[in-house]
């Protein structure tokens, strides 16, 4: 199926919260105000790497409208965050390890007065020389930034397999290379923030963005030393997430303020402040030995990836195991070696982002699979297809898969494509008229790529089905809604399951207080899940609904069926009542709204609790579930300016049913242009463990003057026979593996291989040679 912004090809669905969001109607949670909320601010260190030597509060805690100064000696409980490894701290008690880290908090009646508070807080440093890149914090004799070492090596990993050494001592060609990717920021409008709400019960209530309400709630209660059930968190509508969001962020401060002053307390962070200490893509150097046979079949490849973490691990480790799983791509390799170390640096936190390590390792594969291509003097699409893995081979790790044709139906469907054929044109039609300066090309990358945590992290699903005293179908998950279109989905998949219209559900998301434990919004993992929890709730919703129909009318349950409205009779229409009757619906028997008034509420709620599918081989890191893409790009290089321009982009999707066309596109769109920035303009540059692009105004994220009108994308929607896992999520197939299609066009335009991302313009640009037309400007 083709999809674009014009046709879907299928029924197209509005999004419920679209007129809110394009009219700012809408409220997001940092909108939120009440009458007596008070002001929330951080003090952050100055220094990427120093010793505290004293903090004084006095004087801003004597100043006119203070509320509260709270320091580490104010927090009750863990002192300490982090969604696997708690090692940050709430605030800071000796040493500071970035500029990010936080040494007290405020709160007043007024932003400006907070601000001004700040301020007048006295810390004395002695400062240290910060370890600056990952091969200053591996260096012997340096300085260990935390106690549970050894050295600065948050994590390792590795593959081995067969014996690398013959495999390359057998090879007829060899291609070594390094590649680079950047720091990349999230960039979400909306930044980091919320209210925090006690009540006079003393429980707290949170209203800030995340990803996981459950997990920031267990995180929570450890800093303030209470049950969990003691907090609630609400966390939709968010304003932007990527992954960004997935860690505690401004929480604990507002947790702690609240707490302490008996107010509501809001916190907002400024776009300079989200700049210093949001989490952001792990840059990575990623260095490639693969070697081929004669006959153009991969026999060996080794590969070392260093991640540079940052000063605080969050989840470091599962990135760096998703990126080592990924570095292999869709490949068969009997020969492999294949390492993988994350660092700890004074450098600002690296965590969870769009793609979860797989952008960085597919660059890097990719480029090796063109790079071998061309050595081979060989199409390099058939060069892939030459060595891509048969649909019933173990996965990258090893371990049993899921068997689909994924793979081969999007090879398939980019060789027979337009765009991928353009490129066999040696030469632009001579219609356009270029200039000489100006060289276009075409390159395509291919990918596989997990979903779910993986094998080793619990990743509970379930759900929640009901008929609530409203008389609504009521469906309640944990998930979030942070632009990924996720109400709309369900609205769809609960108009199919039930034939009703949208005026008979609800739809309850990320409110601890109302939903079951079901899972992080991550890892592409929520519309499978809430798929399957329907799956598995539909029969005894619809059994029950149809009994209570049957008893209060009479007709057998087997001849009623749900719709709008209510439950209907599937029976013969008596021949006196005609078709234009308005007065009454004979098949119409009983409405929802009637049927919640009769029973307990409890008798008609269904939940389900479910584990996301995981191989059954247990191999720690490896997934079970893939989805496949192809994507090719077309580019155009000014060779005077070195500027990169994408001109057309084909992404090639094989996810399972598309169940929201709307969703779909704006799910691959969005990945394309944050893979688009990835690739050619953002860089979150750090010198000295201080960011140089502290503000979006020196951050060059694409613009709708950068991203190209011409975007096609087909979704193949084939699963196999009895597949009992349906659509796959697509948050992040779409931004994997542009940035390789991109350089490989790149390099067929100008002949320049590119390793580094975003793609420097200097290596770019090259002298004419030929001479300017007359009246012609090079400039």
């Amino acid at each position: 199926m083709l999809l674009n912004r014009d046709n879907s090809g299928k029924r197209w669905h509005l999004r419920p919260d679209g007129v809110g969001k394009v009219t700012g109607q809408l409220q997001y949670l940092t909108d939120m105000t009440l009458p007596d909320m008070i002001h929330g601010r951080v003090l952050r260190s100055s220094y990427p790497y120093a010793r505290i030597l004293s903090i004084d509060i006095t004087r801003a805690e004597a100043m006119e409208g203070i509320f509260a100064v709270l320091t580490f000696k104010d927090v009750p409980g863990l002192n300490r965050f982090g969604i696997a490894t708690p090692d940050q701290p709430v605030f800071c008690e000796d040493v500071v390890r970035y500029v990010g880290d936080a040494i007290a908090a405020v709160a007043a009646d007024s932003p400006e007065r907070a601000a001004l508070a700040m301020e007048s807080i006295k810390v004395e440093y002695e400062e240290w020389t910060p370890l600056d890149s990952t091969e200053a914090a591996l260096a012997s004799g340096a300085p260990e930034l935390h106690e549970h070492g050894p050295g600065n090596v948050l994590h390792r990993t590795e593959i081995k397999r067969g014996n690398v050494d013959e495999g390359f001592a057998a090879c007829e060609y060899i291609v070594s290379e390094t590649y680079y990717t950047p720091r990349q920021m999230h960039a979400y409008m909306e930044t980091e923030g919320g209210l925090f709400v006690p009540d006079e019960s003393g429980r707290l209530h949170v209203y800030a963005a995340t990803q996981h309400g459950y997990k920031d709630r267990m995180q929570l209660s450890r800093i303030i030393g209470c049950p969990e059930e003691n907090i609630r968190v609400v966390s939709s509508p968010i304003g932007g997430s990527f992954g960004g969001k997935d860690e505690l962020n401004v929480q604990p401060y507002g947790a702690l303020l609240a707490l302490k002053c008996g107010r509501p307390v809001k916190m907002h962070n400024s776009r300079k402040e989200s700049v210093r200490a949001g989490l952001k893509r792990h840059p990575m150097k990623i260095e490639m030995q693969t070697g081929i046979s004669r006959e153009g079949m991969i026999q060996a490849h080794r590969v070392r990836i260093t991640a540079d973490t940052g000063a605080y691990a969050t989840l470091g480790a599962p990135v760096l195991n998703f990126c080592t799983e990924h570095c292999l791509g869709p490949y068969s390799i009997p020969h492999v070696d294949v390492e993988g170390i994350s660092v700890y640096t004074n450098n600002g936190v690296s965590g969870e982002f769009r793609g979860f390590g797989g952008n960085q390792a597919i660059f890097a594969m990719e480029g090796q699979m063109d790079r071998l291509a061309e050595m081979m003097n060989m199409d390099p699409w058939e060069f892939r297809r030459r060595n891509m893995r048969e649909k019933a081979d173990p996965g990258p790790l090893n371990q049993r898969i899921l068997v689909t044709d994924g793979l081969s139906q999007v090879w398939e469907a980019m060789d027979r494509s337009e765009l991928w054929q353009k490129r066999k044109l040696q030469n632009p039609p001579e219609d356009l008229a270029l200039p000489p300066w100006i060289k276009r090309g075409v390159g395509a990358a291919i990918a596989m790529h997990g979903a779910g945590l993986g094998y080793g992290i619990p990743d509970p699903a379930g759900g929640r089905l009901s008929l609530n005293a409203a008389g609504k179908i009521e469906v309640a998950f944990s998930y979030e809604e942070f632009g990924q279109g996720l109400i709309a989905t369900l609205e769809m998949m609960l108009c199919d399951l039930f034939q009703c219209s949208t005026s008979d559900l609800s739809i309850i998301i990320g409110d601890t207080d109302r939903v079951p434990h079901s899972g992080s919004s991550t890892a592409s993992r929520s519309t499978t899940m809430a798929w399957m929890a329907l799956q598995r709730l539909q029969t005894p919703f619809r059994s029950k609904i149809l009994s209570a129909a049957s008893a209060l009318s009479g007709i057998p349950a087997d001849e009623l069926i749900t719709g709008i409205g209510g439950v209907w009779w599937q029976g013969q229409i008596a021949p006196e009542v005609t078709a234009n009757d308005t007065k009454i619906n004979p098949r119409f028997v009983v409405s929802y709204v009637d049927l919640a008034k009769h029973g307990e509420t409890e008798d008609w709620i269904f939940d389900t609790q479910f584990e996301y599918p995981t191989t059954p081989d247990n191999v720690v890191g490896g997934h079970y579930l893939y989805t496949y893409a192809a994507v090719a790009a077309e580019v155009e290089v000014n060779t005077l300016t070195g500027e990169a321009k994408l001109l057309d982009t084909r992404h090639v999707v094989a996810a399972g049913p598309v169940i929201n066309p709307m969703g779909f596109i704006g799910q691959i769109e969005g990945g394309s242009v944050m893979a688009l920035g990835f690739t050619l303009t953002e860089d979150a540059v750090m010198q000295d463990s201080h960011y140089i692009t502290s503000n979006l105004d020196t951050y060059l994220i694409p613009t709708i003057r950068d991203i190209h009108t011409n975007l096609e994308i087909e979704a193949i929607e084939d699963l196999p026979e009895g597949d009992p896992f349906g659509p796959r999520g697509i948050g992040e197939i779409g931004s994997v593996a542009l940035a390789p299609a991109i350089t490989a066009a790149i390099h067929q335009a100008t002949g320049v291989w590119v390793n580094r991302l975003p793609v420097p313009r200097d290596q770019l640009i090259k002298p004419l040679d030929v001479p300017l037309q007359k009246g012609v400007s090079s400039s």
